[in-house]
């Protein structure tokens, strides 16, 4: 009797009813949740830009190929030999130009002026009479090209 005297025993609190577990396990799972979110966003941009700098390599390579055939690929070319004017009075200049590509030396003849291997160079001479001048070329296998141009003096 003393048990029901002293009124009803408090039962004991059971755990499922505790609103602490519910709402850390809410705020688990949200927390899961962004934490998810976040990662596919990462990853995905992360494939973006791998994507990105392939296009951009894919692009580059493209450049440079379109860029060594305009230069003369990688065969050894005289690519341009002129003079400029064609004709001259005596006394007067006139400037011998060319482009060479993949040529490892350069000569002019007759010229007294050094000259190199250049995708564009001109040489300024004075011939004294009609002269024709050759440039030869030769690259590292030892193949040679040459071409030859007449100066007209009047």
């Amino acid at each position: 009797m003393l048990a029901d005297a002293q009124g009803p025993q408090p039962s004991a609190r059971n755990a499922f009813k505790n609103p602490l577990l519910y709402s850390s396990f809410l705020v688990g799972i949200v927390l899961l949740l962004l934490v998810w979110t976040l990662f596919s966003r990462w990853q995905d941009n992360q494939s973006i830009e791998r994507r990105a700098r392939e296009e951009s390599s894919r692009k580059q390579l493209e450049y440079d190929r379109v860029t060594l055939e305009r230069l003369g690929g990688k065969d050894l070319a005289i690519q341009s030999f002129y003079a400029s004017p064609g004709s001259i009075h005596k006394g007067e200049s006139v400037q011998l130009c060319y482009g060479v590509a993949n040529a490892k030396t350069v000569k002019l003849e007759p010229q007294p002026n050094a000259v190199w291997p250049s995708y564009a160079h001109c040489v300024s001479v004075s011939p004294p009479k009609s002269t024709t001048f050759t440039l030869t070329i030769s690259d590292a296998s030892g193949n040679t090209e040459a071409q030859s141009l007449q100066v007209t003096v009047e």
